[in-house]
């Protein structure tokens, strides 16, 4: 502990099991063993454990919600005031349903009225976890912050575009910019990190969830399209395939767009993954292409491999791969300068699982759009190089290698005069 003196020893009963630190807020589990507030319920309810982590003993749902240890607190506040130690400050108590039912009530009654409510209940989820549950669990509030974003996303009101410079990712809702009632409870629904069965409801109300993110995406505001993607996120990891199948070109673009315009790097790979998920179903893959999504993946692939960001790098393939499964996304790949150039380079660079998705996307090229200009210059570019090499080196297993050899095989007669092809290979395919 900062400030305890070296010569005091600490009771082994003041420390959490967990962090093994003093307790500043000691909270009892139906096993009837004592942890701190903060790392019982990061254990229970971030990490997911079911069980207590000294007796391994099986928590229902009912059981994880710790019990005060008062006593102990008073004791430990106690010893540190006899040891000239700091003491912890009394732990504010957890907030209840009513408390907060009284907050959403007040938001309703008009805007100046609704800025306050909703920063009163964004401080109430910062200060803990059981806050958080209890907000989430309250009925009426997380469909009340869906109402305000999707009242606010809908206003086509011209505002300045903010910069990254201006709204740091992740600001926190307190910041001077967060001013917006959007801004607030999309910040306060994101920290909410709802479960499964909160999203069900949320998706299931008869507002569409998934237009409101399209509009919140495409708002000027950084700290919106933040906390929009992120959310989106969540959302779409719920959807069945109907609801996925059924997104509409605004939300694809909006998608899109915060790859475009690099948003900022945690940003882009949570939108590449969204990207993944979408691209799967239904039209998804050419609604992506039409909103330039080839192209934005062609350049966060040139800007030295997505910044140094190899989860991004392989993020970036993967969609691209997804893409080139339709014919529109194969002639965008095709017509960029640079297309064919970097997917080559993502060949040997990026994975295991980068390469594969790799050669799977230009074997669909190789097998689909293959003309004669086409075929220049993937040997131009080094296509038929990576190839080669993934061929005599098998270093990015089975399915790869059995790619490059058919796209090998597929047009030796244009590639095997190619200086890259020895004799013996020049023997094994043949014209």
């Amino acid at each position: 502990m900062e400030g305890l003196p070296s010569q005091v020893e600490v009771p082994s009963y003041f420390l959490c099991p967990i962090s093994m630190e003093i307790m500043r807020d000691p909270v009892t589990l139906s096993s009837g063993i004592t942890y701190d507030r903060e790392s019982i319920e990061r254990w229970v309810f971030t990490d997911g454990h079911g069980e207590c982590p000294m007796t391994k003993q099986q928590l229902g749902a009912a059981d994880r919600e710790p019990t005060p240890n008062h006593t102990l607190r008073r004791l430990i506040q106690g010893w540190c005031a006899v040891h000239a130690v700091e003491r912890f400050p009394t732990p504010r108590a957890p907030i209840d349903a009513a408390r907060v039912e009284t907050i959403v009530d007040a938001a309703r009654r008009g805007h100046d009225l609704l800025v306050a409510s909703l920063r009163e209940l964004a401080d109430i989820v910062a200060e803990s976890d059981c806050n958080r549950r209890c907000v989430e669990s309250t009925p009426g509030a997380v469909a009340f912050l869906v109402s305000v974003i999707k009242k606010h996303a809908a206003d086509d009101t011209p505002k300045p575009l903010e910069s990254q410079e201006d709204q740091m990712f992740g600001a926190v809702v307190d910041s001077p910019k967060a001013t917006s009632p959007e801004d607030v409870a999309l910040s306060i629904l994101y920290s909410l990190r709802l479960s499964e069965g909160s999203w069900k409801r949320v998706l299931e109300r008869g507002d569409n969830f998934l237009d409101t993110m399209a509009s919140v995406l495409r708002r000027p505001s950084y700290l919106s399209r933040t906390h929009g993607i992120q959310l989106l996120k969540a959302a779409v990891s719920e959807m069945p395939p109907a609801q996925l199948t059924s997104a509409s070109a605004e939300l694809v673009e909006g998608v899109v767009s915060v790859v475009t315009d690099k948003l900022s790097g945690k940003a882009v790979k949570i939108a590449l993954q969204v990207l993944c998920r979408l691209c799967l179903w239904g039209r998804n893959r050419v609604k992506a292409v039409e909103a330039g999504a080839v192209g934005a993946l062609v350049e966060l692939l040139l800007d030295e491999c997505c910044g140094g960001s190899k989860r991004a790098s392989q993020l970036a393939i993967v969609v691209m791969d997804h893409l080139c499964g339709c014919a529109e996304g194969r002639l965008e790949l095709v017509a960029h300068k640079a297309g064919l150039a970097v997917m080559a380079r993502a060949v040997t660079r990026v994975s295991a699982a980068g390469t594969e998705s790799a050669v799977r996307a230009l074997h669909a090229v190789a097998r689909h759009s293959a003309t004669p200009a086409v075929l220049q210059e993937m040997l131009a570019v080094g296509v038929v190089e990576r190839l080669l090499f993934l061929v005599q080196a098998g270093a990015a297993g089975d399915r790869p290698r059995e790619r490059a050899r058919e796209m090998l095989k597929m047009h030796a007669r244009v590639w095997r005069g190619s200086p890259c092809f020895s004799p013996q290979l020049n023997a094994s395919y043949p014209s």
